[in-house]
């Protein structure tokens, strides 16, 4: 056997085809979901906005405030009139004007929310994602061993002529013929071994195995329902796709911020007592209530309200740019996969396994000299383009089919995979 057959035969057998119990597809699914590592990101960070709601919905800690020295008393002549220590205490509790607390808190859960929807997001895409990968690898591994097999097909016939040692033209031309076909096709069998070996690796890495692990997906049957129309797409999308959900809370966020700025212009009041004692000849004791605020004269805070003023204008922009491009993006998913999903509607159910018989058929009357060159090359060919026809329209109808239930997170899903 050639070493191009032993490498195919061995990336078939082991990294591609090598699991003993299939693995059924939801159920790949939940663990790539359960285990991912890139999901205690979001959760972490989900837990770090609950955690500052807890802190905007308090007051800010009272300060202490010391101060300890020596005091000296003079008479107008400067003699010393005494001596001795001074010291005083305040105790000061900033408060913020009403609504100021309500406003933190607001823009506080709106990052909860931010935070919640970004680990929905990535939860969703990542289980479209290894949907895709999961019906891919299968969808390769069959073309693979058809591949392989029209591929062995015409191994076993050269050297069927080769043992002949057949002489004249014709027979010559004929084994070329089919020599030139078994290169083409171990070449495209290996590339299809090696595409499902890629699946298998990036399958493996959400699923948080070695990249060479076996992995054998059952293989489904998938079932296409149309979909609704596309008012009803657009209108699904704007409530459930969570790009364009994440742009309103953004805008909730910005407004949010710029009353709150508006809110800060106002400055907050520290109030509190303070006792302060000096011992210097005299014992004096003043006990008092002290208020301070910032005074407003650097334009810092004007100038905070307009930043946060013109990144709301961008918020508002961002928006009306996520409607359009998610408009866009819904019709072409759903022409796609209207289009795709009428196309599998033509195939007959059997129209691949008909193929298959007929290629096989060719090959053993081609044998008996029954059938001529062109018509068996022509067979093996159409069998394997039917193949490769019906698994990349389906491939198609499935990307655009998840891509929009992605966008519209419609109830009923577009794609079922039955086992």
């Amino acid at each position: 056997m050639k070493p191009t057959v032993v490498f195919l035969s061995l990336l078939l057998s082991s990294s591609v085809l090598a699991a003993e119990t299939p693995t059924p597809v939801h159920a790949l699914l939940d663990e790539i979901v359960a285990q991912h590592p890139e999901a205690r990101f979001y959760e972490a960070e989900l837990d770090a906005a609950r955690a500052a709601v807890r802190a905007a919905g308090t007051r800010a800690d009272p300060e202490l405030s010391l101060e300890a020295g020596r005091k000296r008393v003079r008479e107008a002549g400067g003699a010393l009139a005494g001596e001795g220590t001074a010291w005083s205490v305040s105790l000061t509790q900033t408060f913020e004007w009403p609504g100021r607390l309500a406003l933190r808190k607001a823009i506080a859960n709106g990052d909860v929310a931010l935070a919640e929807l970004g680990l929905a997001r990535f939860r969703a895409a990542l289980k479209v994602r290894a949907l895709s990968l999961a019906l891919g690898l299968s969808a390769a591994r069959q073309k693979a061993a058809a591949t392989a097999e029209v591929a062995e097909r015409f191994r076993e016939l050269r050297e069927t002529f080769l043992a002949r040692d057949p002489a004249g033209l014709t027979p010559l031309l004929e084994t070329r013929v089919i020599e030139a076909q078994e290169l083409a096709l171990q070449r495209r069998a290996t590339d299809a071994a090696l595409a499902a070996s890629a699946a298998l690796a990036e399958l493996n890495q959400l699923r948080g195995a070695p990249l060479t692990a076996p992995a054998d997906v059952a293989t489904p049957t998938l079932a296409f329902r149309a979909a609704p129309a596309i008012e009803a797409l657009l209108t699904a999308a704007r409530e459930n796709h969570f790009e364009y959900r994440a742009h309103l809370l953004e805008l909730d966020q910005q407004e949010n911020l710029v009353r709150l700025a508006r809110h800060e212009r106002k400055p907050a009041l520290a109030v509190g007592p303070y006792v302060s004692r000096e011992n210097a000849g005299e014992r004096e004791t003043t006990v008092g209530l002290s208020v301070s605020l910032p005074l407003p004269l650097s334009g810092a805070r004007r100038a905070g309200v307009d930043a946060a003023d013109a990144r709301r204008r961008q918020a508002e922009a961002a928006v009306r740019v996520a409607e359009r491009e998610l408009e866009r993006e819904v019709v072409a998913a759903a022409q796609t996969f209207e289009a795709k999903r009428a196309e599998i509607d033509r195939w007959a159910p059997d129209s691949v396994a008909r193929f298959r018989e007929a290629a096989a058929l060719a090959d053993e009357h081609y044998r008996l000299g029954a059938v001529p060159l062109a018509t068996y090359v022509e067979l093996q060919s159409a069998y394997l383009e039917a193949v490769d026809a019906l698994l990349d329209t389906q491939r198609e109808a499935l990307e655009a089919g998840l891509r929009l239930q992605l966008l519209t997170g419609l109830d009923q899903p577009l794609v079922t995979a039955a086992p």
